[in-house]
């Protein structure tokens, strides 16, 4: 990763927005509560007890409409129209772990080893929907096994000495803008504890939340920005939120090099304030 601050002043280098909602985007919406015969039908919901496919849900999960792999779901985070977990408060997060949660042992228990969770906010994000979702992806591949020593844990102290790109810690989680940061703001929520599994872990939904809050201060300095988020498992788990304020080219997508016209410190500066 190379820092390159005068990089984003090159010509071209114009930074992609949330889009601003359509006229007919809310009456459209095939996420919204009160059209539950838009989608295939439900395979978890929240809360427990009501009608598959019938108003009253919080959280909402069905298999994705356009699938590229065997086990594709999408978990559709609130009824009424919102466009990012930044506009969802941590009870309605926890749902949003909670299903996470239930669906990943669900795949599990049906041979999908290894499964992926991510959020796509905006079009230059990969969304093709604007209410808030997630996808959720089994793999029958085993996940990589933890090491002795975690390279996570060992990072994770580092970065709490040197204090420069934590940007704020609570409910024993960390938010922090990674040393080697492959985009403006890029961020990272991990434990300071070390936890193997994010999807059995309680500490998923304030994750989330803490994602959640760096993407509003986030708006909050920059305005509204297409962003991915990730739940990594790799030993030790940690969200992932990577925002879209430059375009990844064939130097980062074909040699791994990745030119970020923000410094991590900046960055984490910025959000500290935020």
């Amino acid at each position: 990763m190379a820092v390159a601050p005068g990089r984003s002043q090159r010509p071209g280098a114009a930074t992609a927005t949330l889009e601003p909602e359509a006229p007919d985007e809310r009456e459209t919406c095939p996420f919204c509560e009160g059209r539950e015969d838009r989608t295939p039908p439900e395979v978890f919901a929240l809360p427990s007890g009501r009608d598959p496919d019938t108003p009253g849900w919080s959280v909402r999960v069905v298999p994705n409409k356009y699938p590229a792999f065997e086990r594709q779901e999408v978990v559709v985070h609130a009824p009424q129209h919102v466009r990012s977990i930044a506009d969802l408060d941590p009870s309605q997060l926890d749902l949003v772990a909670e299903a996470w949660r239930n669906r990943a042992a669900a795949a599990r228990a049906d041979g999908f080893e290894n499964v992926f969770a991510g959020i796509n906010e905006g079009r230059a994000a990969g969304s093709s929907l604007p209410h808030s979702h997630s996808q959720l992806v089994g793999f029958h591949e085993v996940p990589p096994a933890a090491t002795a020593a975690c390279r996570l844990c060992d990072y994770l102290a580092w970065e709490q000495l040197e204090q420069e790109r934590i940007v704020l810690e609570r409910d024993g989680l960390v938010l922090l803008c990674p040393f080697a940061a492959r985009a403006p703001y890029e961020c990272l929520v991990a434990p300071l504890e070390h936890e193997p599994d994010g999807f059995e872990s309680a500490l998923l939904g304030p994750a989330l939340d803490l994602a959640a809050e760096a993407l509003r201060r986030l708006r909050a300095a920059e305005g509204a920005r297409p962003a991915n988020l990730w739940l990594q498992q790799d030993g030790h788990w940690c969200l992932e939120i990577v925002p879209r304020l430059t375009v990844f080219a064939a130097l980062e997508l074909g040699a791994g090099r990745f030119v970020n016209p923000l410094s991590p410190e900046d960055a984490a500066k910025t959000l500290r304030n935020g």
